[in-house]
């Protein structure tokens, strides 16, 4: 997007997404774990009373994803068996869908939040499904469609939220922007 509008204005668009997935994180009714990238602000603006807040892993998008599913199911007691991770760029997020997708998981055993780029916003699962991360497109138009061929193939149901748009790109920002 930062070839299109500028560093500057793309960094602007990054705050306004931080802030609005800070909000309905906030709001949706589930335990909260806040994974950063290079180190873990303690000061910053999202409340260490709310979010236990981690540090990624190194690597892809993908193998950082399954890490945190890894380390959150390693902590979980008998009451909490739904892990569900969302990404900061879904301005059409809200706090209604997450929760759906925690009530979802009493059904299916994978949720998925499937994005108009072909790939998805939201992932839930109720126990750890590593072959969900391998050998997989990240970041492609491919990644939806190879993730539900490998959940069939695995004979695990998955139940699909509401399509929504993520932004990575300037149109993907217009779009979100018209909706506003």
């Amino acid at each position: 997007m930062a070839k299109t509008i500028g560093e500057e204005e793309a960094h602007k668009v990054y705050l306004e997404l931080l802030d609005h997935t800070r909000k309905i994180a906030t709001e949706a009714n589930c335990h909260k774990n806040l994974f950063y990238n290079k180190y873990i602000d303690e000061e910053d603006a999202w409340p260490n009373d709310t979010f236990n807040k981690k540090l990624q892993q190194e690597g892809n998008l993908g193998f950082k994803m399954q890490s945190a599913f890894k380390e959150i199911f390693g902590q979980i007691t008998e009451n909490v068996q739904k892990v569900i991770i969302i990404g900061s760029d879904c301005g059409d997020l809200d706090s209604q869908t997450i929760n759906q997708a925690f009530d979802e998981l009493e059904k299916a055993d994978l949720v998925i939040g499937p994005a108009e780029d072909g790939g998805y916003y939201l992932l839930g699962m109720k126990k750890m499904c590593n072959e969900i991360f391998e050998e997989m497109p990240w970041s492609t138009e491919k990644l939806l469609k190879l993730t539900l061929k490998k959940i069939q193939s695995l004979g695990l149901s998955v139940k699909l939220l509401k399509q929504l748009n993520d932004i990575d790109e300037y149109e993907d920002l217009l779009k979100w922007r018209q909706k506003s």
